[in-house]
């Protein structure tokens, strides 16, 4: 019993940290799921996929419901032998949202153990982290994987500082762990930042060990980094080798052309232009939304309430009081540097001011400076091309960095940083034994804090409370709508200037109390849990709610079937639909239909390259070659209504003649006119093509058989032909055989797949065998068996040293 009464306070906390995660998302308990915009796309994405698991009890790694066809990698795929995932759905075993919500709370509490704070503090400074606004609106929007990768950035820190404690044995096996479950989450933007961040705080550690010419500890530490970083790369194998794969799929590549959809010669070599990187770029300003998080209007939809200067506009107008109320719900109060923001990314006036006093309490230089370096990169990081010396920088010399986009998301850091270092300095202010010296800390502190939002309320007027759609709201809605809302935006300013500083004021006091003896420590402690709970929970209850479940069969299933639809499905075919109203960035349609559209993060860049540059301009060549049958427009009524193409090309087709060109750019623009059910173009530059065909007037080849990742045709020919398929080429991971023996696929028209096919009548067949996931496998397994003899023989050594 005395073994295990020490573990007692921390199975509490875990405890609270699940009552805590229920509580919050309270109607999960009800059956209710929360609905998540991004979610409710990915469903649409992954149905085909989905239903083919379900129907077979296998994998399809291929999808043609979206894009035209793409790998399931970045949708959810399975894979063999990913025994780091069952471990991670083991950690997540509430309903989701909650789930999330608890991985926060566990991962930044262990953090916290590894800076030796006591659980108390430690199971606030959690809560702390997981309500941060930021942390919490994603899980809102469906941000899933980011919040994913995020819960486990804490886990890896612990795992690291404890390795830099010396303690080599639990810290490499912690930082194995961690690292692999990181980077299962399968957001790597998210992980690549939190490499930023080790990479900042290690350089503080090692320049110790090289200073105190500690070599022998240095070379300790970085042997156990590279077994832990080493097994936990392995484990995750093969989705890393499969989405480096695919990466040179998509837009996240360099673009083969170099002319954009205007004919005009591009500008711009990265796989992403600049704009499109730092589009969401945090404003310097803006960033005091950190401390109080409605100074620049809060999101793009707030809620201003009957006593807002638009609702006395809206019914001065006539509205009828019940539909202002329902009008001033929404309201574009947002008037920062970025497009769209759904909340600000509001740490807490509480953690802040905790924040500030770690400067001053905080003996540990070497880990309160690496937290606030940390903090201060991610801050300057996130502000974009308003800071455009060190974006620049990092896009144009740091590795990968042009990868991503949104740069205001590595803001991400600071959020982990600066609570890290607010708990250290709530916990240190208690260590104090000098009153006179704690007392010199508390007013310090208190004084910069409230100066700082003091100087705010006073420079109010320097700012002119414009954002950049008013000039469409302008338009569309009039000068008064206008003074209205800026009204309303200096009031919101206003209004949590003096919230922020209400919270300050009360957490000085009980601090103040605790100075004079007033107040136990225990009791000061869990007011101002309270307190920085009370600020940080009624924020993002406003984003936020119950009123974001719905029940689980919405969820499910997040489409209504049209008219349109139903008509659609009665034709059994194989075919695709092109919805004019998704475009490419909807993923309705994929949910019931084979589709040229979708959404996703890293589209395949060929397929988003030729609507950009052939059907949104209308070329229905295009849209023939990829057999779309039908388009889905909006009619009159603003119904969408399914209008027959009867000029599709079909599943496949002989054609008559090879148009050879030398580039990319040359290939783009043959297609501009090309008679695509004769000839086909190919890039001789990247293909060496050899053939001599013909076709003739009864030659066809029929689809026999249909599943994504297996496709069967007859073709019928009394000539030596070339087939013209309309599916995406793939190069690796698709084989083609005609009767049983392998041929060449060849790339054609940009997009689709093309086969020299023999005389005669022939069985075709494609068939979807990644060797990445074969090879991938193989080295998680064997990644995986190294992972528990690890842990086993630490695990022993621990033992044999606590014997001793």
């Amino acid at each position: 019993m005395k073994k295990i009464q020490p573990l007692f306070p921390h199975l509490f906390a875990i405890l609270g940290f699940v009552l805590v995660a229920l509580i919050y998302f309270y109607p999960v308990l009800e059956g209710k799921k929360i609905f998540q915009s991004d979610i409710a796309q990915y469903t649409g994405m992954a149905k085909e996929q989905n239903d083919f698991r379900k129907e077979n009890k296998e994998e399809p790694y291929w999808t043609n419901s979206a894009f035209g066809g793409m790998p399931t990698y970045q949708l959810g795929a399975n894979y063999p032998h990913n025994y780091i995932k069952k471990i991670d759905t083991v950690l997540r075993f509430l309903p989701r949202p909650a789930d999330y919500l608890f991985l926060y709370f566990l991962g930044f509490y262990i953090l916290l153990m590894v800076l030796k704070i006591d659980p108390l503090k430690a199971f606030f400074g959690a809560l702390a982290f997981g309500f941060s606004t930021y942390l919490i609106i994603i899980l809102g929007v469906g941000h899933n994987a980011k919040a994913h990768a995020i819960a486990y950035m804490p886990f890896v820190l612990a795992g690291v500082l404890l390795v830099f404690q010396k303690r080599y044995i639990i810290g490499g096996i912690l930082t194995m762990l961690a690292a692999a479950l990181e980077i299962q989450a399968n957001h790597f933007q998210m992980t690549y930042y939190l490499l930023i961040l080790l990479v900042i705080i290690s350089a503080f550690y090692l320049y110790q060990f090289v200073k105190e010419k500690a070599f022998v500890d240095l070379g300790k530490t970085l042997g156990v980094f590279a077994i832990a970083g080493l097994l936990a790369v392995g484990t995750n194998a093969t989705n890393l080798l499969a989405t480096s794969e695919y990466a040179a799929f998509s837009t996240r590549h360099k673009s083969e052309l170099t002319f954009d959809e205007n004919g005009k010669p591009k500008e711009d070599t990265n796989a992403m232009s600049y704009d499109y990187i730092t589009e969401y770029s945090y404003g310097k300003a803006e960033s005091l939304n950190l401390i109080a998080p409605r100074l620049f209007g809060g999101s793009n939809h707030e809620d201003l309430g009957v006593d807002s200067e638009m609702y006395r506009f809206i019914t001065q107008q006539g509205v009828p009081p019940y539909e202002a109320v329902e009008i001033v719900k929404q309201m574009p109060t947002y008037w920062g540097d970025q497009p769209i923001v759904a909340a600000p990314a509001y740490i807490g006036i509480v953690v802040f001011f905790f924040f500030v006093l770690a400067l001053f309490v905080v003996d540990n230089k070497k880990i309160k400076y690496a937290l606030l370096t940390g903090a201060i990169v991610s801050l300057l990081l996130s502000w974009g091309k308003n800071f455009a010396f060190l974006t620049d920088f990092f896009i144009d010399f740091i590795p990968m960095y042009n990868k991503f986009r949104a740069v205001s998301s590595i803001q991400v850091l600071l959020e982990l940083c600066v609570p890290a270092l607010a708990v250290l300095g709530l916990y240190h202010f208690f260590k104090i034994e000098d009153k006179k010296t704690q007392w010199s800390y508390l007013w310090k502190t208190g004084a910069i804090v409230f100066g700082l939002l003091a100087i705010l309320f006073m420079f109010k007027g320097n700012f002119d409370f414009a954002g950049g759609n008013d000039g469409y709201y302008a338009q569309n809605y009039g000068p008064e709508f206008m003074n209205a809302l800026r009204e309303d935006r200096m009031t919101l300013f206003s209004k949590d200037i003096f919230r922020s500083i209400g919270y300050v004021i009360v957490t000085f006091v009980i601090l103040f109390l605790y100075n004079k003896k007033s107040l136990k420590e225990i009791t000061a402690v869990i007011l101002i849990g309270l307190i920085l709970c009370t600020d940080l929970v009624t924020i993002d209850k406003n984003y936020v709610d119950s009123k974001d479940f719905k029940s689980a069969r919405e969820v499910d299933e997040p489409f209504n079937l049209s008219e349109a639809d139903s008509q659609i499905l009665q034709d059994t075919t194989h075919f695709r639909v092109f919805e004019v109203a998704g475009q490419m960035s909807s993923a309705r349609s994929s949910y019931f239909h084979k589709s040229i559209g979708g959404y996703h993060a890293a589209k395949p860049r060929r397929m988003q390259q030729l609507f950009d540059y052939q059907i949104a301009k209308n070329n229905v060549n295009i849209l023939n070659m990829l057999n779309v049958k039908y388009i889905i427009q909006n009619g009159e009524d603003g119904k969408p209504f399914a209008f027959v193409n009867p000029a599709a090309n079909g599943n496949a087709w002989f054609i008559e003649q090879v148009k050879n060109v030398k580039s990319a750019d040359e290939e783009m623009k043959a297609l501009d006119s090309l008679d695509t059910k004769n000839v086909v173009v190919v890039n001789t530059s990247v293909l060496d093509f050899k053939g001599v065909f013909s076709k003739d007037s009864l030659a066809n080849i029929k689809l026999n058989i249909y599943q994504p990742n297996y496709l069967k045709y007859t073709s019928n020919n009394s000539k030596n032909g070339f087939g013209v398929f309309s599916e995406m080429y793939y190069k690796n991971g698709w084989k083609a055989t005609i009767d049983g023996k392998e041929t060449q696929i060849y790339n054609v028209d940009y997009v689709l797949r093309g086969l020299l096919i023999p005389a005669g009548k022939h069985t075709i067949e494609f068939k979807f065998e990644p060797e990445v996931v074969k090879t991938g496998s193989i080295i998680a397994l064997t990644s995986f068996i190294g992972m528990l003899l690890v842990i086993i023989f630490g695990v022993y050594l621990e033992n044999k040293k606590t014997q001793h």
